[in-house]
């Protein structure tokens, strides 16, 4: 990154009209500077850090400085969704919607929550049905934007039936009381009774899973959601980034696309907030009502399809899924609200 990099406000951009609901989280500032947070958050994320690694940005500097990464345990993890009989009809673990580009191979996602009303708590429950149950408790969960797992790479080293999947995460709490964490964490979905890749853990069915290092941004309250922006990036044979931004904020980390070579086969994504790990739900307070919008980089500004019942996180929410629309333009988006 060159020094002499600024950051610039164009003029039609403090002119706007408007205030999107995005900026709840802002009202201690005007409107003008709101408008010019947002654009910082939306300019930060696209941003390559100069490097493998983690990093840290304020606003409103857009030069990215590195910070320590840290090794996550792998004791309480995300999971993949497997079908269950009966299983509730709230968001996610399954019922969830996804965004679809089909030859289209997706480049980039950005995961926003544009409308959040009614919100005043959460937590995090436990479900039976899965081993460790999560990181339970007040204000605990995740924010997932997560791949298909229904194609095989060369990170498969050719076992019969595994496919990979990927997921970007931010979640509360994953390693430090106090402190979320941002990491990508990789699977090998049926990878058998082999012997996992250096690197991957076993979850004990025969899939394999790994952590990225991680980047350790504060806690933030479910009640500023509307502040936080997940991006997902993946470069063929170059670095996959993860960037979580919110208010002046921004923390990244990366790692070599080649760990599951996700950048040759994605384009499906599914974005949400849900339990934090191990099968766990987000449980948000009666007359909570949440935008989820999710918008790609796909090389086309075709309309990509918006398609029910077809999430792979074995998180949730309790929350109730409306009705989702699709949009073409530069940057192709699926939008749907869920409330309570």
């Amino acid at each position: 990154m060159q020094a002499k990099l600024k950051f610039v406000f164009a003029a039609g951009l403090v002119g706007a009209a408007f205030v999107p609901a995005v900026f709840a989280a802002d009202q201690q500032v005007g409107p003008i500077e709101q408008v010019a947070r947002e654009a910082w958050r939306q300019d930060i994320a696209q941003i390559a850090t100069p490097s493998e690694g983690c990093f840290h940005a304020s606003y409103p500097s857009i030069v990215w400085q590195q910070v320590a990464c840290r090794a996550l345990t792998q004791a309480a993890h995300p999971l993949p969704h497997y079908y269950l009989f009966a299983a509730q009809e709230t968001a996610g673990n399954g019922n969830d919607y996804t965004i679809q580009t089909g030859s289209h191979l997706i480049t980039s996602a950005v995961g926003t929550f544009p409308s959040v009303t009614g919100v005043t708590s959460e937590q995090s429950i436990g479900v039976a049905a899965y081993g460790d149950g999560g990181i339970l408790g007040a204000n605990e969960y995740s924010v997932q934007l997560n791949t298909q797992f229904t194609s095989t790479t060369a990170a498969c080293k050719s076992h019969s039936g595994c496919t990979v999947w990927q997921q970007w995460v931010y979640a509360t709490d994953y390693e430090e009381q106090g402190k979320g964490a941002i990491f990508m964490q990789d699977w090998l979905i049926g990878y058998g009774s082999s012997r996992c890749p250096s690197g991957f853990g076993s979850d004990g069915e025969g899939d394999c899973y790994e952590n990225s290092s991680a980047a350790l941004p504060p806690d933030i309250s479910p009640t500023a959601l509307a502040s936080l922006k997940l991006t997902a990036t993946a470069a063929k044979s170059g670095n996959d980034t993860a960037v979580v931004t919110y208010d002046g904020e921004a923390y990244s980390t990366s790692q070599k696309d080649s760990t599951l070579d996700i950048a040759s086969v994605w384009n499906t994504g599914e974005f949400n907030i849900v339990g934090n790990a191990g099968g766990s739900e987000a449980e948000f307070n009666n007359g909570a009502s949440i935008t989820v919008n999710l918008a790609v980089s796909d090389g086309s500004t075709s309309a990509p399809s918006c398609v029910a019942d077809s999430g792979t996180t074995g998180e949730s929410n309790n929350l109730n899924l409306g009705t989702c629309t699709a949009s073409s333009g530069s940057t192709p988006s699926i939008k749907f609200t869920e409330s309570n």
